[in-house]
C-alpha cells in the first residue's frame, strides 16, 4: 500500500507499526468525498442510528418506521449518521525559533516525527493528509490527498524544511481559514512564540470555518525551567537584538513572565474549544501521539 521505501530520519517504523492500531478521529462531523470513518453532517445510510423526523412528501418509502406509525398513527422517517472521510492539514512552524533544542533534537526535528506520524496514520485509514510550512507567511504547501503515494511528497517537504525567519502564526490561520475551503482537522505543531491573544482571532476563525483545530505547543526543557548557571549571551533566533545576562539576576522575572503566558495561552484555547497538547521536546514523541489518538478516539481531545 506505501510504496515509500527511502529511510527519513524522523521516521520510525516500529513506532509506525504500534501505533497503526489507533485511529484518527474527528472531533466535528467532516465532509468528504468518499465514504469513511468519520460522522459527517448529511444524513445517509450507515449503520449508526440518528434520529426520528415526521415524514414529509417525497421521502423514501422504504425508510418509514412501521413499528412507530403502529404505536402513533403517524409516519415517522428513520435517518442515520452518513460517514464520510477526513482532511487532515498539518501546519508546520518553520520559524527561526523552532531550531533551537537545547539537546539533539530541535524543536523542529520533534514537529517533523510527528507530523510524519499524524500524516502516515492518516492516510494509512484512508483519509487525505498535507502539509504548510509557515513562518512569517505561508513558505510552501502541500495540498490533501488520500493517494498513499502522495505521502513520499510530503516527506519531503518535512525533510527540506529549515527554521528560518520571524513568526506570525497569527496572520497565517487567518489565511488558511480561507484557503482550507472543505472541514478539516488543522494541526498546529508550533512553539506559539507570539502574545496569546492574537492567536485567539485565527482559533476562532477557523472554528467558525467548522474545522477541527488541534495545537502542539513544542517547548524545550530549557524554556521552561530557565535552567542556566553562568552569564549567557541570549540570541533572538528569529532576527531580533541578542541579549548578554547574568542568569541569577533575570531568573524569577523569566519563570513569573513565561508562567503567566502559559496561563494566557491555555486560557486561549479553552475559549477557542481547540485541542491543546503543551508537549516538552524530552518527552517520547510516540506517548504523545498515543494520547493525542486516544483523546480523539473518546471524542474530546485533550483541554
Amino acid at each position: 500500500m506505501f510504496p515509500e521505501r527511502r529511510q527519513r530520519s524522523f521516521l520510525d517504523t516500529r513506532v509506525l507499526s504500534r501505533l497503526s492500531g489507533f485511529p484518527l478521529a474527528a472531533r466535528t462531523p467532516m465532509l468528504g468525498s468518499v465514504s469513511g470513518r468519520h460522522p459527517s453532517p448529511h444524513r445517509g445510510s450507515s449503520v449508526e442510528f440518528a434520529e426520528y423526523r415526521k415524514y414529509v412528501p417525497g421521502d423514501d418509502l422504504r425508510r418509514l418506521d412501521w413499528r412507530a406509525y403502529g404505536r402513533s398513527d403517524r409516519f415517522y422517517v428513520k435517518e442515520f449518521e452518513a460517514d464520510t472521510n477526513l482532511r487532515c492539514c498539518l501546519v508546520l512552524d518553520t520559524s527561526g525559533s523552532m531550531g533551537y533544542g537545547s539537546k539533539e533534537v530541535s524543536k523542529l526535528e520533534y514537529a517533523r516525527r510527528l507530523c510524519g506520524g499524524i500524516a502516515h496514520l492518516a492516510i494509512q485509514q484512508g483519509d487525505a493528509a498535507g502539509v504548510a510550512c509557515v513562518a512569517g507567511g505561508v513558505v510552501r504547501n502541500l495540498p490533501p490527498r488520500r493517494n498513499p503515494a502522495h505521502l513520499a511528497a510530503l516527506y519531503d517537504v518535512l525533510e527540506q524544511a529549515r527554521p528560518k525567519g520571524e513568526t506570525r502564526v497569527d496572520e497565517v490561520l487567518h489565511e488558511l481559514a480561507e484557503t482550507v475551503r472543505q472541514r478539516a482537522l488543522v494541526v498546529i505543531l508550533s512553539d506559539l512564540f507570539i502574545e496569546p491573544r492574537k492567536l485567539a482571532g485565527g482559533f476562532q476563525h477557523l472554528r467558525f470555518r467548522k474545522h477541527d483545530v488541534a495545537v502542539f505547543h513544542l517547548l524545550d526543557p530549557k524554556e521552561l525551567s530557565f535552567d542556566f548557571r553562568r552569564p549567557t549571551r541570549f540570541v533572538d533566533m528569529e532576527g531580533g537584538p541578542a541579549l548578554f545576562a547574568d542568569p541569577s539576576e533575570i531568573a524569577d522575572r523569566y519563570r513569573k513572565a513565561i508562567g503567566g503566558y502559559l496561563d494566557d495561552i491555555k486560557k486561549v484555547m479553552l475559549e477557542s474549544v481547540v485541542d491543546y497538547h503543551r508537549v516538552g521536546i524530552d518527552e517520547d514523541y510516540e506517548q504523545v501521539l498515543m494520547r493525542f489518538l486516544i483523546g480523539r478516539a473518546r471524542g474530546k481531545g485533550a483541554r
